[in-house]
């Protein structure tokens, strides 16, 4: 499988899981409002599902690490259509919040099997082939991501018109017929799988934890970014699902369809932000730089959402957040992929979606609780306050510099950046022989997901 086929692959598995996935997201927060939920209760279930990420992703990362990531990627696609399926049986009983967060507890097993595994196999199986500019390649994957959930979310959101139920049945249909497409095409390249026996999970599972502090924890650049991912977390995932309400209250009217096209059209201001980062990669030597301007609008554009009553003025707000939050992700993950190397990769990124799921869970339980005590506007004040954590904490990365905060491909002449105010700084390859070493501790390698 040579390169182009490797990249070619990742986009098709990685659009088609986002495409299923995101037909309910555009109304899940109205469907779980429809089966009798506050909207306090709405968060308590969206945080046990963050829960059930932090819970399991370092028993799913030993999956994607021994058995393989196909293993764990076609594991992922058959829990979430057989959560999907409970999550529609639920609703159509108004079982309550404590069999909605049950179900929404696997469902977030069902997403670490998914979190780590389909990078990982495409960052190794593009390294055998030859190798490829991360950076570009993460990009382009989130255009293919954002372009699905446009068609996701739009046609979610004109079903949940009909009925609400509608997305959540498709959604298990497109999944089931995902396992057939993803079994021949992810060829395991770069990593060879290993046999994982009932006595040696658990010593599988310390293992990887170790890996993940020692390879993650351990460095104070790449600690200080996977920290961020709490802050991130925190926001983002409640931002998004309390904006469905918020909207219609906006609009003073139930048009379903509306809040679909403008979760919709988000996918496309996150889009332009990965396109942003094409652009701005060509001019800046530093990640941090675009990290740190994502964060301040990030920040901005949230707290304009909760103190403005204008639908318009908010929509464009919610518009501008998914821009800068479409500069950070590829960004992010191009981070840490640089600075880790080829075993252990799955559970690094798999530790780094831990803690942003932990972030979830605090910012969903604390900001569900403001919007429940106030109101959903002074909830999205008090998150924009709170993400101006995420500033000095990529001040720390900044400071510490290395691999990881160089751009592949810069132009080191270039000095159009010039809001970085520093020397140029030589190119480096994705999987630099030093990082490696810094990384391994002992010889050690390691990869990521």
């Amino acid at each position: 499988m040579g390169a182009r086929q490797v990249v070619r692959a990742y986009y098709v598995l990685s659009g088609l899981y986002t495409l299923a996935a995101s037909l309910i997201w555009g109304v899940n927060t109205l469907f779980l409002l429809d089966a009798g939920l506050s909207i306090g209760e709405v968060f308590v279930a969206n945080a046990v599902f963050s829960a059930g990420m932090v819970l399991f992703e370092i028993p799913t990362g030993v999956v994607a690490d021994t058995l393989g990531r196909r293993v764990s990627y076609l594991f992922s696609v058959t829990v979430l259509a057989a959560t999907t399926g409970l999550y529609l049986l639920v609703w159509s009983m108004e079982g309550g919040v404590v069999a909605f967060s049950i179900v929404s507890l696997f469902m977030g097993l069902g997403f670490t099997f998914f979190s780590g595994a389909l990078e990982a196999w495409m960052v190794d199986a593009l390294n055998h082939a030859g190798g490829g500019d991360l950076d570009q390649v993460f990009a382009r994957a989130q255009q293919v991501t954002g372009g699905a959930m446009l068609v996701g979310t739009v046609g979610g959101g004109f079903l949940g018109q009909v009925s609400l139920g509608l997305p959540f049945g498709l959604r298990m249909v497109l999944l089931l017929g995902l396992i057939g497409i993803a079994t021949p095409l992810m060829v395991e390249q770069g990593f060879t799988p290993r046999p994982l026996t009932r006595r040696a999970f658990p010593r599988e599972m310390v293992e990887q934890a170790r890996v993940a502090l020692g390879a993650g924890w351990a460095q104070p650049g790449l600690r200080a970014l996977i920290l961020t991912s709490a802050v991130g977390g925190g926001l983002m995932f409640w931002a998004f699902y309390a904006a469905q309400p918020y909207f219609l209250l906006l609009l003073e009217r139930d048009a379903v369809w509306i809040v679909g096209v403008l979760t919709a059209a988000l996918s496309v201001a996150m889009m332009g932000g990965n396109q942003l980062v094409k652009w701005l990669s060509k001019r800046c030597q530093r990640r941090t730089t675009l990290l740190l301007g994502a964060a301040a609008v990030i920040a901005a554009a949230t707290t304009v959402m909760g103190a403005t009553d204008h639908f318009a003025v908010a929509a464009v707000a919610f518009l501008v957040l998914g821009a800068a939050f479409g500069v950070t992700q590829p960004v992010h993950s191009a981070y840490v992929h640089t600075v880790t190397s080829s075993e252990h990769r799955a559970t690094v990124v798999s530790f780094d979606s831990m803690v942003g799921s932990t972030g979830s869970v605090g910012g969903q339980l604390g900001l569900g609780w403001v919007a429940e005590a106030r109101s959903l506007a002074v909830g999205y004040m008090v998150a924009g306050i709170a993400s101006l954590l995420a500033l000095p904490l990529l001040l720390r990365v900044r400071a510490v510099g290395g691999a990881g905060d160089r751009i592949v491909g810069r132009d080191t002449s270039d000095a159009s950046c010039a809001a970085e105010g520093l020397p140029a700084i030589a190119q480096i390859e994705p999987q630099h022989p030093e990082v490696v070493e810094t990384i391994a501790g002992g010889g050690r390698s390691s990869t990521d997901g």
